[in-house]
């Protein structure tokens, strides 16, 4: 059960973000300014059960994570929540590019121009066997003039725009979706991570230049390309921090737990002299016997256990970014975010395997409590940002039936230009 609720408050426009990780659970609570920044008001974590590469594998286990990381977030929001924004960041993300064009006529383009548009683009979303996550309207071109952020109001003969449409396997978004209304919650919306981490920590500059963005998780590696202010393609790569501390466990004989901490506290991407002369003591799995000295490796063969797996996993990324196109004068970027991307040493390690300029992307979000503003949490800020966002998505102005005319009324252009107007 969830824990008692709190004494009921005013009614209040609060966004809520929740990401089910492989490894963690967490959970932020926020409230929109009228200047449109986001108050942090609570933010809440507890270790990810039942979740295995990022897909729900025991829905008991992953619902009591959920419920716990929500419930401690609300009782420093001091505050109830009844629906959230859930990220999704499981293997069979596809991106792609769809365009919808309109005749114009060589006259002035008015806000009915582009609800037509808008249907359009909706019309020929095509599930295929998939869900579709996201529809969202990325830029204008004009009789051929690409990149134009405000169409209303010029003349063109045809009106184009570029729709990035984001879908994954149906079965692991319907898991998500139940783990989380078993947990007494609604969804909002359920957001692709590389759309949410993407907010977060990328700059509008880079989004619109090209660059590529690899999110290293716990279970599962998201490598994403964003051009001219979109998503253009993704791929998720079924390896993560994971492997490295599976690796580490096995190869000195340690539990799961000693592992990760080796990782974190002693591991590297990158070698220097003095490994060799560090030494680490080793939990043995079973408990050593009492009396006898603890074993102890050195640093470097800790390291050398750990870049192994880090040349695979490069090598995944490299691979990926080729399929993706990502090369020419716009694969110049690569930003690493995610738990793995905290790794000591992660950035230049990267930047010599993938031959191109690699940073480390942290949530560009005001206010985030320091356990929570590090890259771990890029999707869970993006996450917040992009419900704050109000981004128009063409899969909301489906039409309504005749028995539902929806919360505009009207026909389908009267909705849509309501919707534009809200955007716009």
């Amino acid at each position: 059960m969830r824990a008692p609720r709190l004494p009921q408050q005013p009614a209040r426009k609060l966004v809520t973000a929740l990401d089910i990780g492989s490894s963690k659970v967490s959970a932020l609570i926020a409230e929109p300014g009228e200047d449109g920044e986001l108050r942090i008001l609570g933010t809440g974590q507890r270790e990810s059960r039942g979740v295995k590469r990022g897909f729900i594998a025991d829905m008991e286990r992953a619902e009591a994570s959920i419920r716990e990381a929500v419930a401690q977030a609300e009782r420093i929001a001091g505050t109830n929540i009844d629906d959230v924004f859930v990220g999704f960041s499981a293997g069979g993300l596809v991106g792609a590019v769809n365009t919808a064009e309109v005749e114009i006529g060589g006259r002035q383009i008015e806000e009915e121009d582009i609800a037509r548009l808008f249907e359009s683009g909706r019309e020929k979303l095509r599930e295929d066997g998939r869900t579709i996550l996201h529809a969202l309207p990325a830029h204008y071109t004009l009789d051929g003039l690409e990149g134009v952020r405000t169409p209303r109001g010029l003349h063109a003969d045809r009106l184009a725009v570029a729709i990035h449409v984001v879908s994954a396997d149906p079965s692991p978004v319907k898991n998500l979706d139940m783990s989380v209304r078993f947990s007494h919650l609604g969804v909002r919306g359920i957001v692709a991570s590389p759309v949410a981490a993407g907010k977060a920590v990328l700059s509008e500059e880079e989004r619109e230049l090209g660059v590529a963005l690899v999110e290293l998780g716990a279970g599962v590696t998201n490598v994403s390309v964003f051009v001219g202010g979109m998503l253009v393609g993704l791929k998720s790569l079924s390896i993560g921090g994971i492997d490295i501390t599976d690796d580490i466990a096995s190869a000195f004989g340690t539990r799961r737990a000693d592992a990760e901490r080796m990782k974190c506290f002693y591991g590297s991407a990158t070698t220097s002299p003095r490994d060799n002369h560090d030494m680490i003591e080793l939990s043995p799995m079973g408990g050593g016997e009492e009396g006898t000295e603890a074993a102890r490796i050195t640093r470097a063969q800790l390291i050398a256990v750990i870049r192994t797996r880090l040349e695979q996993l490069m090598g995944e990324i490299a691979n990926a970014l080729k399929e993706l196109g990502f090369s020419g004068p716009f694969g110049r970027q690569v930003v690493l975010t995610g738990g793995g991307s905290e790794l000591k040493g992660m950035a230049d390690y990267a930047q010599g395997l993938l031959g191109r300029a690699v940073r480390i992307g942290r949530p560009r979000l005001p206010g985030l409590p320091e356990a929570h503003s590090g890259p771990a949490f890029a999707t869970l800020a993006g996450l917040a940002l992009f419900a704050a966002s109000g981004e128009l998505d063409l899969r909301q102005l489906a039409p309504a039936s005749p028995d539902d005319p929806g919360p505009e009324g009207g026909n389908i252009v009267q909705r849509l230009i309501a919707v534009f107007r809200r955007n716009y």
